[in-house]
């Protein structure tokens, strides 16, 4: 297929696809292509003023009288049903508060407390983001555990009657592979065990459906896909029915049942209350909370299927563009194994080439040492970013580097 027949599917593309109308509400200019939404999703435009709100009134003369009055006591369980939406969990299970980190290490050893007498491992997925790895050692170590690293595919048949919990990510940050939270999820829970599900890269991507799946435990972030802004506060899912033996390694003043009483005695709050630890952030977690209005009435089957259409395209634009043997995709081809990101193995000269991309308007990542990282955020990213992106990818892979 020409180059211009590739440009012109594009544009065709753009033109029928629901979501386009999404483009306009974030803070873009079609100068330059942004596929890193993987890594820090682009600004929604409402953020900003809502934010001016948040400081000059709500804070600036408010002031102590917002926590009442403006909601910001009750935000990080308002805004952590907005993000439960998007992973498919009802209302009263998803709080938002702290970082990726801690959120991991509260579920890991409260899964732990949890598990039943001679229950001593926690299995970690061998490719994990290196922080769930460093959490879950430091976890197993607090509570008299041992880590055992298997490959994630491997993981349901892994657990037997030693685990305590699984620490898993649905889509592997390096590769784009999506696992299989539903058969992992059933398998390790059949064995008596519970899994702590990373669902970074998938939240905003993808459905997740963590009721539907029977999931015990997850995590995220919300700066990725979710659009919340650098740094952004994660959030922490404990499902309904185990809430009541949630144990935090992290009892806060924010999660005791009386916060104002003062108790030298600590007394765990009902519900998903229970896993917030100190004071919230407030100027990050009211951005999150505007830039999540977003994804009001935005069906999450529209998005994955406009995430695999741009993701098949971006391999089929790579294919005809890049100069063969110079590429290898990481990225599983079958969708039912793909995130929202393209991995691309770069024979040489990785790093020189995102550097050059980038300075040609088409931002993605590099990964050492070899992998260039393209995301496709289903809200904002057209086809005719997507075409240009593997052409100048081409250009760039065919010159001196």
């Amino acid at each position: 297929m020409s180059d211009g027949a590739l440009a012109d599917e594009a544009g065709a593309l753009d033109a029928a696809d629901p979501l386009r109308a999404k483009r306009a509400e974030f803070a873009l200019d079609d100068d330059t292509v942004y596929l890193d939404g993987n890594s820090l999703g682009a600004l929604p435009r409402a953020v900003a003023g809502r934010l001016a709100d948040v400081v000059e009134r709500e804070w600036g003369r408010l002031r102590i009288r917002s926590w009442a009055e403006s909601g910001w006591w009750t935000a990080p369980e308002r805004v952590g049903d907005r993000v439960g939406r998007l992973v498919g969990a009802g209302p009263g299970q998803v709080v938002v508060g702290d970082s990726t980190s801690v959120n991991v290490f509260k579920a890991v050893v409260a899964a732990v407390r949890m598990a039943g007498e001679g229950r001593d491992e926690v299995l970690v997925d061998a490719a994990t983001f290196p922080t769930d790895g460093y959490l879950a050692g430091s976890a197993a170590r607090m509570t008299g555990c041992r880590v055992r690293v298997v490959e994630a595919a491997a993981m349901a048949a892994a657990a037997g009657p030693r685990t305590a919990v699984a620490v898993a990510n649905h889509v592997d940050y390096r590769t784009g592979r999506l696992h299989d939270l539903p058969g992992t999820t059933a398998a390790v829970r059949a064995a008596g065990a519970r899994v702590v599900w990373d669902l970074c890269h998938s939240a905003g991507a993808l459905p997740v459906g963590l009721d539907a799946h029977g999931v015990d435990l997850a995590v995220g972030c919300t700066y990725k896909y979710l659009n919340g802004g650098p740094g952004a506060p994660a959030y922490l899912y404990v499902r309904r029915e185990l809430q009541p033996r949630f144990d935090s390694p992290l009892p806060g003043w924010n999660s005791h049942a009386d916060p104002f009483g003062m108790s030298s005695a600590y007394a765990p709050a009902e519900g998903a209350a229970r896993g917030r630890v100190g004071t919230p952030d407030i100027l990050s977690l009211l951005a999150l909370d505007a830039a999540l209005d977003v994804w009001d009435g935005v069906p999450l089957p529209a998005v994955r299927a406009k995430s695999l259409a741009l993701t098949d395209f971006f391999l089929r634009c790579v294919g005809a563009y890049v100069p063969e043997g110079t590429v290898e995709p990481l990225t599983p081809a079958a969708h039912a194994e793909r995130g929202s990101q393209v991995s691309l193995r770069c024979a040489a000269g990785a790093g020189e080439a995102m550097a050059e991309l980038i300075r040609r308007g088409v931002t993605g990542d590099f990964r050492r040492p070899d992998v260039l990282r393209f995301g496709f955020a289903p809200l904002y990213t057209t086809f005719t970013e997507t075409e240009r992106a593997a052409r100048v990818l081409g250009e760039v892979l065919a010159g001196p580097l």
